[in-house]
C-alpha cells in the first residue's frame, strides 16, 4: 500500500516488532516502511516461539502485516486499517518523542 510521505523530518526510532508462534516456521515483516518486500526483513525465532525484528524508523505512520509460512497474519496491538484486498493491515504510529 503506497503512501506519499509529506517528510521523514526527526531521528530515526528503534522500533521492536514481534509475533508470538510456536508453530512457525518461517516469519516476515512486511509493510510500507520496506515496500512490503519479503526479503528485508527476515524474522527471527528465539527458539521459544518468539519472532523479532527491530528496524529504524523516521516518525510517521506505517502500516504492516506478517507473512507466516506464507498466510498473512495481523499481530494483537488493535491498531488495524482496510488494505485494498479485502482484509486489514496493523498500523503503528512513531512518535518524534523518545518513544515509538
Amino acid at each position: 500500500m503506497a503512501k506519499g510521505k509529506s517528510s521523514m523530518t526527526g531521528r530515526r526510532r528503534r522500533v521492536t516488532f514481534s509475533f508470538e508462534s510456536m508453530n512457525a516456521k518461517d516469519v516476515i515483516l512486511m509493510g510500507d516502511f520496506n515496500n512490503w518486500n519479503p526479503k528485508t526483513h527476515p524474522m527471527k525465532n528465539d527458539g521459544k516461539g518468539a519472532w523479532k525484528k527491530t528496524v529504524m524508523l523516521f516518525p510517521d505512520r506505517y502500516e504492516y502485516r506478517f507473512l507466516v509460512d506464507g498466510e498473512w497474519r495481523n499481530d494483537h496491538n488493535g491498531n488495524l486499517c482496510p488494505n485494498d484486498f479485502g482484509s486489514y493491515n496493523n498500523f503503528i504510529v512513531v512518535s518524534t518523542n523518545s518513544g515509538s
